[in-house]
């Protein structure tokens, strides 16, 4: 990815609203050239343009992060939990738990289904360690680019 590339994507993480008009003058490329470079981004996976929005406000009433200590292969693990509708994040992690998963429900009710149901029913999942959330303090995506 070159410098360019990335002040397309630094841009666009100040505003994700702001025009590729703008974008251009601020890079030193034209609107069509920012178009393309934006898809080109966003074909390769490397960045989305979304709406970051508060859980609560969206009527996901419980928000939390399951620690999960697993045994055999973590990937099959993983790619089970990231196919749920309910958890938006999986991450495999060194330390007490070998993955964490964020799950985003309606109610305790369907958080307990999650957990209940489906999370521990996974082949390889031997204890998870549920953290609810009571406050979203902070959420932002604007690390920047190196």
């Amino acid at each position: 990815m070159d410098d360019t590339a990335k002040a397309i994507i630094r841009e666009l993480q100040l505003d994700g609203r702001k025009s590729y008009a703008a974008i251009g003058k601020a890079v030193g490329l034209s609107e069509a050239a920012v178009r393309q470079r934006v898809q080109r981004l966003t074909d390769a996976g490397i960045m989305q343009v979304v709406a970051v929005t508060d859980p609560l406000e969206m009527g996901f009433a419980r928000q939390a992060m399951i620690g999960i200590k697993a045994e055999g292969a973590l990937e099959p693990i993983a790619d089970e939990l990231a196919a749920m509708d309910e958890i938006e994040y999986v991450v495999i992690t060194a330390g007490s738990f070998d993955l964490l998963a964020e799950v985003l429900c309606e109610s305790d009710e369907q958080l307990l289904k999650v957990l209940s149901e489906r999370v521990r029913s996974i082949k390889g999942v031997k204890v998870t360690e549920t953290f609810v959330y009571l406050k979203l303090v902070k959420q932002t995506y604007s690390w920047g680019v190196r």
